[in-house]
This record gives structure tokens, C-alpha cells and sequence, in this order.
């Protein structure tokens, strides 16, 4: 057996399905099932049993499973250490991210740091922030960058407060927003608290023969296709053409919403959690100095 077949086994404990497991693996599925029979004769015993519902592991099969998944580990933790030794910032990154963020501003910041840092790999998990929350309080992620305010023992760095803005067609500036289709979307409950906070001070309530979706691009394509009006980030509204007015509550306060990054100082001495950090602050100082 060798590191390939480490991966093959992983790869069908993943999938449970051979057809798949081929697939992600580029090779036919006549030459997977013929390297298992080869690890199986090598073995002296069955791997795993097939069935119409997918593949299942045999006992034996999962204590093979268990020490390759070790095998493999200890021989990437190897290949790290050597190239740590060697000045390479490398391992593998945890990260959770926003789904925001993801979408408006991740392309920027992995594309920056896999050219400064190629033998490092990133993981990303996207998400809701509250749910990305849980994952970093559980320990499942080295770093997170979320939108809103968690209570955190951790570090953490204010990265922007974007302005939370009502978004009209051109054509409907000027026409009460009662009268205008309300366009809302999917988010967190924090920023629903808000956002009923700002619609109650305002005596709004939304119009029910509005429409109501899921992505926050669809969101703003709507309005720019004039069928309504809708309250988004500014973060989104790059190429909008429309009305935007940044929205304030009643104490004259801002609607904003902040984004941080989430780390903790064990998470920071891992060489490439630290350049990722660094790399998403270097992003978002750049973003604030090319705003108007």
C-alpha cells in the first residue's frame, strides 16, 4: 500500500460510493475496485462489502482505515515540519467565513495568499456567521471572519462597519416606499432584530405580495430590475446604478454591521493561520483607503 491508496480508502469512507469515489479520484471505476482487491489480497482480509445502497467497511476495514488516516496525517505533519525548517510557511488553514465575505471579498484575499504562500493549503467553510460561531466556539475552525458582534474570549480585529443601505430603481427615488414592492432576503436573526428595529421607527412593514429570497445578488438584481426595494449591505452594491441611501435610526445612530476576524493566540502561532490573518487585515486596510 502507498499514499494513493491512503487516499482511495479515505476518498470511499467520504463518498461510500464507488461510481464517486472514481470520479473524484480520475480513474475508472474497473481500476478502483481492481487496486482494492489488490489491497484486500495484500491484506489477507475484505475491506468493505458492496451493496445497491453504496459501499459499507467491514470491521477490518475500518482499523485499516484508522491507521492509514494516521499514516497520511503523519506524513503531511512531516512534509510541513520539513519545510517550516526550510522558511516555507505551509500546513493546512481552518477557516471559517462569512457568506458575505465569501462572495465579495475571499476571491482577493486566497488569491493573495496562495501567491505569497503556494505551500499552504486553505480549507473554507462558508456559512452564516452564527452558525460559523458555533463552529469556532467548538474549535472546528483556526480562524472565522463573521459579520455582527460575538461575545469572544479570543483575539479578534474589526475589519470594516459598512453602511446598511435601502436600495431602489432609479425610477422609484421618489415614490413612498409603501407603495413599492418590499424585497427581503434570507440573513441572521441579529440583523433581522435591527432591521425591525429600523422598519418600526420608520412605520414600515413589508408589502406581503413583496417577494422574498434566499441569495442577496438575487436581491439586488431584483431592484435593479426595478420590481422593489430592499435593505443590503454596501458591501454588495459594487456596479449598482440605483438609488442607495445609507440608513440611520432614530438616536442618529448608523445602521451598520461590522466584520471581524475571530482567532484565538494558539490558532496565531501556526505560521499559516498568522499569514492568513495578516493577509485579510492587509485586504481590508487597502478597501478602507480606496473608499471615497
Amino acid at each position: 500500500m502507498d499514499e494513493r491508496d491512503f487516499e482511495l480508502l479515505a476518498v470511499l469512507k467520504k463518498t461510500k460510493n464507488i461510481t464517486h469515489a472514481a470520479e473524484l479520484l480520475y480513474i475508472s471505476q474497473s481500476s478502483l475496485s481492481k487496486r482494492i482487491c489488490a489491497m484486500e489480497k495484500e491484506l489477507g482480509t475484505t475491506l468493505m462489502l458492496r451493496s445497491r445502497q453504496g459501499i459499507h467497511f467491514t470491521a477490518e476495514g475500518e482499523t485499516v482505515l484508522q491507521h492509514t488516516e494516521a499514516a497520511a496525517g503523519n506524513l503531511q505533519r512531516m512534509r510541513d515540519a520539513l519545510a517550516t525548517s526550510q522558511g516555507c510557511i505551509c500546513g493546512t488553514l481552518e477557516a471559517a467565513i462569512s457568506i458575505n465575505y465569501a462572495m465579495y471579498t475571499l476571491p482577493a484575499v486566497l488569491e493573495r495568499y496562495h501567491y505569497l504562500y503556494p505551500q499552504a493549503r486553505a480549507h473554507i467553510a462558508t456559512g452564516q456567521s452564527p452558525k460559523l460561531y458555533m463552529q469556532l466556539l467548538e474549535g472546528d475552525a483556526d480562524v472565522a471572519v463573521m459579520r455582527g458582534e460575538y461575545s469572544w474570549q479570543g483575539e479578534k480585529i474589526l475589519l470594516s462597519s459598512e453602511p446598511i443601505c435601502l436600495i431602489c430603481h432609479e425610477k422609484d427615488k421618489d415614490v413612498p416606499l409603501s407603495e413599492i414592492p418590499y424585497i427581503g432576503r434570507k440573513t441572521d436573526s441579529v440583523f433581522e432584530r435591527e432591521l425591525a428595529r429600523w422598519m418600526h421607527e420608520n412605520n414600515l412593514q413589508p408589502d406581503l405580495n413583496g417577494a422574498f429570497v434566499d441569495n442577496i445578488t438575487i436581491c439586488v438584481e431584483m431592484v435593479k430590475r426595478g420590481l422593489g426595494w430592499a435593505v443590503v449591505p454596501s458591501i454588495c452594491l459594487n456596479g449598482f446604478s440605483g438609488t442607495v441611501r445609507p440608513l440611520v435610526f432614530a438616536d442618529g445612530r448608523a445602521f451598520t454591521r461590522p466584520t471581524h476576524i475571530f482567532y484565538t493566540e494558539e490558532s496565531a502561532s501556526l505560521p499559516q493561520v498568522r499569514a492568513f490573518i495578516e493577509v485579510v487585515r492587509d485586504i481590508a486596510n487597502k478597501k478602507q483607503e480606496n473608499e471615497p
